[in-house]
This record gives C-alpha cells, structure tokens and sequence, in this order.
C-alpha cells in the first residue's frame, strides 16, 4: 500500500468514525421548605395538582381522561410557539417522590426529580433536581442558558405554594 493510500484510508476513518459534537447536559437543584403538613403538601407536586398553585403551568392530559395525577399520565405543555409531551415517570406520594421526563421536539430532554420529606408535623421539605439534555448540538446554547436557570426557581416555588397554603 502507497503513502497515499494510506493517508486516504486514514482520512476516511477519522470522517467515518470520528467521535459526535457532544450535547450539552446541565444538572442544577434547589430546596425549599414550606409551611404545609406532608399530607396536604405531596400530592401538589402531581400536574393535575400542580395547577392549583403553578400559575403558568397547564397540562393537556392525553392519558388518562377525565384527568387525575398517576404515575405513567402523559400531557403536553406549551412553550410559547413550541410543545413539550411529559411522561410522569413516579409518583409515590406516600414516599415522597415525584419525577417527570419531557421532550420538547427535538430541542432537548428534561428529567424532574422531586423529593418531599416531612420537616416536622406541620412542614414539608422539598428538593428538586433538574437535568437536561439538548437532543443536537445546536441546542446546547439554549440547554445551557435554561439549566443556568434552574437552581433558582425555588424562591418561585415556594412563593406560590406559600400563598396556596394561605388560602
């Protein structure tokens, strides 16, 4: 074999199994401790639910119908122009967790992961955890912008389940 081909069959490789653009993922957290029994405070985490204190937040249920917060529910949300479908992956609220996986297109993927624990007999603890992942790398920018974000939506949170519980 020739130098030449050599170097052809080198370039050819490195095109043909050259590593992808990596996608961005962020992880980011936030905690937050509202004045509400566990009982009372659990199954607002769940999106049925959730619209009793979450202003901006309203789910199209698809499954299941009439709608009511259960693990494996699916409903979509709107982002502006564009559409998020969620899957509510758990929902144990006698444990104390919740978690959702959405998709938005194929811009990016993003896991809630929500953790309840009784702060008391009339308190309840609550740690989120954010994860996203872009789908392409033209949505890194955009993934690393949001999950900047998302560690300081606990201040929003808790105002809003606050001034729930007020009421």
């Amino acid at each position: 074999m020739t130098q030449f081909q050599i170097a052809v069959i080198a370039s050819f490789c490195s095109i043909a199994w050259a590593a992808p653009v990596p996608v961005a993922h962020t992880r980011a957290e936030f905690h937050f401790t509202i004045e509400m029994p566990f009982a009372r405070a659990a199954p607002l985490f769940g999106a049925f639910e959730e619209q009793k204190w979450a202003a901006d937040f309203r789910p199209e249920f698809l499954y299941p119908v009439p709608a009511i917060d259960q693990e494996g529910s699916v409903f979509r949300v709107k982002h502006g122009s564009h559409e998020s479908v969620w899957v509510n992956t758990v929902l144990d609220l006698a444990g104390g967790h919740v978690q959702y996986v959405y998709v938005l297109g194929d811009v990016l993927v993003t896991r809630i992961d929500i953790h309840l624990s009784r702060s008391g007999e009339a308190a309840t603890s609550v740690l989120v955890v954010y994860e996203r992942t872009a789908l392409d790398p033209s949505a890194n920018e955009h993934v690393q912008k949001i999950g900047a974000h998302d560690g300081e939506q606990g201040a929003e949170w808790k105002a809003a389940l606050d001034a729930y519980a007020r009421h």
